[in-house]
């Protein structure tokens, strides 16, 4: 089968192995998966991250230097079962957290991320296993190719949980990407009634706004903090850098109010710096945060569904496999796209 593979820094539509599913697997059609900032960020910087992760006490046994297939923004077909399975009737549509058991029961010793791995594709493939119990049905009433969405939207979901942020308290959101859209559309469902938008882009303030931004604020102009002092500067603020770039968090730490908290979603890949007594002076909480638990992936998929959350306007365009090495070019430039499917 077909599929984009990363293979030495490069990304290669080459023909790969056809996937066989095993016990508790199913052998999938990938209908559409989303290219995700930390993908954009692993062709450049896999190997460092590789290792800092192993640094950090990851298990991971990655190996760069063999090919990779990425794609963890998936919706599927049901194609077959492997032996002695039962799950989804074939034909059905499904969309699935990107891991896969490779053992039962499951635990931390079997469970493999599908992210990135060399042993199992991800979802820039014609076709690739998932775990049959992961998998959840799409709804009827949502729109198949937005179900791809449901994986980044629960990102956002699982940041502002971590936040703890509650009605009454007040947000600002650094940086509109789809992480920073998928934050401001989670705190509107939190009932938070002021939310602060920064970014450069237009186009993403104008999205900022579509999702939820009460408030939104051009850093070229005037900072977000102070846009949050303009128009809600009385109430407790809780910042998320979904930015990850050198600098932020000491920024946002340095003009923060006493008692604050920063919730730290984006992924900075280059070595940073903060002063501790910015924090300690303040009070201040920082909080890094990564996924979602299987909880706030379902339930994102609900909000889909009912449409409490409106995939629609963050899917700016879409591809076919060949598309794949221009479209991650393209998303380079944050005036033109948020969001590109791979339609396989």
């Amino acid at each position: 089968m077909r599929a984009v593979v990363l293979r030495q820094g490069s990304l290669i539509v080459d023909e790969v192995a056809e996937p066989v599913p095993g016990h508790q697997q199913s052998l999938v059609r990938v209908v559409a998966c989303g290219i995700c900032g930390s993908d954009l960020h692993f062709v450049h910087h896999g190997r460092h991250m590789t290792q800092l992760s192993r640094e950090g006490g990851s298990p991971s046994t990655l190996d760069v230097d063999r090919d990779i297939v990425m794609g963890h923004e998936f919706v599927v077909e049901v194609l077959e079962h492997g032996p002695g399975t039962e799950g989804l009737p074939t034909g059905s549509f499904a969309t699935s957290m990107p891991i896969i058991f490779t053992g039962f029961p499951p635990g931390p010793e079997n469970v493999t991320s599908m992210a990135y791995s060399n042993t199992f594709s991800g979802g820039y493939a014609e076709r690739m296993l998932v775990s049959t119990p992961m998998l959840l049905a799409v709804p009827n009433r949502l729109p198949v190719r937005h179900a791809a969405l449901t994986e980044p939207m629960a990102v956002g979901v699982h940041a502002v949980a971590k936040s703890a942020i509650v009605p009454g308290e007040s947000a600002l959101v650094h940086g509109c990407g789809p992480v920073g859209l998928a934050v401001i559309a989670a705190l509107r469902l939190a009932g938070v009634e002021v939310i602060v938008a920064a970014d450069f882009s237009p186009v993403r303030r104008a999205l900022a706004s579509l999702m939820g931004a009460t408030t939104v604020v051009d850093p070229g102009v005037e900072e977000g903090i102070d846009g949050w002092k303009r128009v809600g500067g009385t109430s407790t603020l809780v910042q998320f850098d979904a930015i990850g770039l050198p600098g932020i968090v000491n920024h946002a730490m340095k003009r923060a109010p006493r008692h604050s908290r920063i919730v730290v979603v984006g992924v900075c890949m280059q070595d940073d710096m903060v002063q501790p007594i910015f924090g300690i002076n303040k009070e201040l909480n920082l909080q890094f945060v990564l996924g979602y638990t299987p909880e706030e992936f379902t339930a994102t998929l609900g909000h889909l569904a009912e449409g409490r959350i409106d995939a629609e306007p963050l899917i700016t365009g879409s591809v076919g496999l060949d598309g794949v090495a221009d479209a991650f070019a393209a998303l380079a430039h944050p005036d033109q796209h948020v969001k590109i499917l791979v339609e396989p």
